[in-house]
């Protein structure tokens, strides 16, 4: 049913990669967000959070690189460690390093300009002095907001799962970087479902798409259409609702033995902007797009 439509979603839906690590750890931590052109102007959209984690990366390391001046100032005095840590707020839980890379989307990036929704979970990205924009066909937004209905079946596009592993860390300036070396990809992944719910803000304007599915992780960001490829949203989060089928003690039989298993069951719904509230931002900022 979807074939065709994810095929022409694909043209113009690209990955973010990301890479973080914890105060304390060597550890690299991958993680990825979607985002999709607008025009040939180099606008695109994704969600206010993962604009958040984009302008977070400088912040975050430039925490760290203090905390490090001050550890190496004190050198002759190593238990001062642990207080300076605590003054800079570093502790297990907190991120040292997070750096990010936009997959096949433009060559020469060196800016971006990120503007964010007041209200909702929606950001626009524009991507400033590139080379060359590595996207050429485009989306079409929904035009009549009233066709929208429940019962629709919709589809999302995104990336979640990453598989890429072309990073490492660098013990001699603790550091994490990106290689040239290890697969710098991951897989697509649509996953459909029926429009179950309009959501409404706090003035009783209709912002957001309700989905019968969730939206997975890394998939945050990407477009929501339908059979034909037409935009009727975008991916920005999920939400768990209690079904209150709990089994607690309850006796399965698992290899020919008695297990007593506990389940607590949730229902995984997608919250999606809605493309009444994308097109009102694109229109509030100028950025042309095409609708039908």
């Amino acid at each position: 049913m979807f074939i065709k439509a994810i095929e022409e979603a694909a043209q113009f839906t690209r990955a973010i990669h990301t890479i973080s690590r914890y105060f304390g750890s060597e550890k690299i931590t991958p993680g990825a967000a979607t985002i999709f052109f607008v025009n040939d102007e180099g606008y695109a959209l994704t969600c206010k959070h993962v604009a958040d984690v984009l302008v977070q990366g400088a912040k975050i390391e430039k925490k760290y690189r203090d905390y490090k001046a001050e550890v190496l100032a004190n050198a002759e005095n190593p238990r001062k460690q642990t207080e300076i840590a605590i003054k800079h707020g570093l502790n297990s839980t907190a991120a040292i390093q997070l750096k990010s890379q936009f997959i096949n989307c433009a060559d020469g990036i060196q800016n971006i300009n990120i503007q964010v929704h007041q209200d909702y979970d929606l950001a626009l990205l524009k991507f400033i002095d590139i080379k060359n924009l590595n996207v050429k066909n485009f989306p079409v937004f929904k035009k009549d907001l009233t066709e929208i209905k429940q019962g629709k079946s919709l589809c999302r596009l995104g990336y979640p799962f990453p598989e890429f592993n072309n990073f490492r860390y660098n013990p001699g300036i603790d550091d994490i970087e990106w290689t040239q070396r290890g697969n710098t990809n991951s897989p697509q992944f649509p996953i459909d479902g029926m429009l179950t719910r309009f959501i409404g803000d706090t003035k009783g304007k209709v912002s957001g798409i309700e989905m019968s599915t969730p939206g997975l992780r890394g998939q945050s960001g990407g477009p929501l259409f339908d059979e034909n490829g037409v935009i009727y949203g975008m991916q920005s989060r999920t939400k768990h609702l209690h079904l209150g089928f709990d089994l607690e003690n309850k006796e399965i039989m698992v290899n020919g033995q008695k297990r007593a298993i506990n389940d607590y069951s949730f229902l995984h719904l997608g919250e999606c902007i809605h493309v009444g509230v994308i097109k009102e931002f694109l229109q509030k900022h100028n950025v042309r797009f095409a609708e039908r």
